[in-house]
């Protein structure tokens, strides 16, 4: 089973300089990064941005399989710091939202080593 998701969240206003450190810290810390996403059992996660009638918005869109750990619940330096900027940058009083899934296209080769 596996849970597909593509979610648009709110920048707080001000914030756009931060979102480039953030963004920079994940590229920068890349092998790292990769090494949180075993334990959430993480096959894709990508992030991006857009600037829509001078509002900025970031969307996760992800591949994750179940049971996997939760990133709030990681030791890890690189989810730890992931936080810091999320509390950060993203704005709480826009309601985050989930984009409809309607086709997924994982070749079964590929689907198979997601379990």
């Amino acid at each position: 089973m596996l849970n597909i998701e593509l979610t648009r969240f709110k920048v707080k206003k001000g914030k756009s300089k931060v979102v480039d450190e953030w963004l920079s810290f994940l590229n920068d810390n890349m092998n790292e990064t990769l090494l949180t996403l075993e334990a959430e059992k993480m096959y894709v996660e990508t992030i991006f941005r857009e600037v829509l009638n001078g509002d900025e918005y970031l969307y996760w869109y992800s591949v994750q399989g179940v049971g996997g750990q939760e990133v709030e619940d990681s030791e890890s330096f690189i989810d730890k710091k992931h936080l810091e900027y999320w509390e950060e940058c993203i704005d709480k009083k826009f309601k985050a939202v989930d984009l409809k899934t309607e086709v997924v296209m994982i070749p079964n080769q590929i689907r198979k080593h997601m379990n």
